[in-house]
């Protein structure tokens, strides 16, 4: 630095002066590491979590809603297959999949995100992380899971459904099935990526491949349980040549 740029004092003096402001704690180069720390804390808490499936889907649905219901059979159906469900730890059909995979003996995973009218993980969550930002808590979704079921939600159910669309579609992540459940509720956006976003030509026919829409809950798990076995080194020897 020259001229006016020049600091008249130094990192260590500002370091060390505790009458100075305080703000540069929530300066760049501080948020850096704090972003650097929720990346450690995930990669930490979740590289030894074996197969596991992210279930998405509101956190405003209630008790008394079918989906909840369908949340739960889904979190149980894929503990008992062997996978570890992850969620976004919150109410709602998140809760309902943790709990679901909890009552059945899985691992139940949360990965909070600090929101100010969401407090806290779901008390079905077994293994659970809050995080600050949310690009880091969503590469720990993409990271760690094979796939994923997503039930009736809003705009953050949308977000996640569209990112691993997207990553999928561009090859970033591979043997990634995408399961919506709830005929009644996807049908309307598949028919406007259909009839509007493909007859415009804004995606190819092959993309709407990418997802598999149903009501049932065992056919959800089966396409987890097949993407598994596709990850395997036995499959990759079986489909070599003779």
């Amino acid at each position: 630095m020259r001229r006016s740029q020049v600091d008249s004092g130094t990192t260590d003096q500002r370091l060390l002066d505790s009458r100075g402001p305080s703000d540069w704690v929530h300066t760049d180069p501080w948020r850096v590491l704090r972003i650097q720390s929720e990346f450690v804390e995930g990669f930490g808490a979740l590289a030894e979590l074996g197969p596991a499936v992210g279930v998405f889907g509101s956190a405003r649905t209630r008790a008394d809603d079918p989906a909840y219901d369908v949340a739960e059979r889904v979190g149980a159906g894929l503990a008992e297959a062997g996978f570890a469900v992850i969620t976004g730890g919150g109410p709602g059909a998140m809760e309902a999949a943790n709990k679901g995979a909890s009552e059945a003996g899985g691992i139940s995973v949360g990965l909070g995100i600090e929101l100010p009218f969401e407090t806290g993980l779901n008390p079905w969550v077994d293994r659970g992380i809050n995080f600050r930002y949310f690009f880091a808590r969503k590469t720990m979704f993409v990271k760690y899971a094979q796939g994923f079921v997503v039930l009736p939600g809003g705009l953050g159910t949308f977000d996640e459904l569209f990112e691993a669309l997207t990553l999928v579609q561009t090859q970033k992540v591979t043997s990634f099935p995408v399961v919506l459940l709830g005929v009644d509720y996807w049908s309307g956006l598949l028919a406007w990526l259909r009839d509007v976003v493909l007859e415009q030509g804004k995606i190819s026919a092959g993309d709407l491949d990418l997802l598999t829409l149903t009501d049932d809950v065992d056919l959800a798990v089966s396409l987890m349980v097949e993407a598994r076995r596709g990850r395997g080194p036995t499959a990759d020897v079986a489909e070599q040549p003779e």
